[in-house]
């Protein structure tokens, strides 16, 4: 543990950073799971709401500095090739 108080704090501050970020990273796993279930299913109605939805909280994600824009681009792209599957 450190000695000097601004240190101390910043070692609070970085744990509630990394639990915010962690949140955000939790969230997109949950909704790519929800998006690739509706298309296995087969419900385009579904599967174009949790697209929807994963869209944005990746785009929050990015604005937020939780995600790095290249790796938020590449998932929003994964996510738009599960979606299609369920056209094709």
């Amino acid at each position: 543990m450190a000695n000097i108080k601004s240190q101390k704090k910043r070692i609070l501050r970085s744990e509630r950073e990394r639990d915010e970020n962690r949140r955000y990273t939790s969230a997109i796993k949950t909704y790519f799971r929800r998006l690739e279930t509706a298309v296995e299913n087969g419900d385009a109605a579904a599967a174009e709401a949790e697209h929807k939805e994963l869209t944005s909280k990746i785009d929050k994600a990015i604005k937020r500095g939780a995600l790095h824009k290249n790796t938020g681009a590449r998932k929003k792209a994964r996510a738009a090739r599960t979606r299609n599957k369920l056209s094709v």
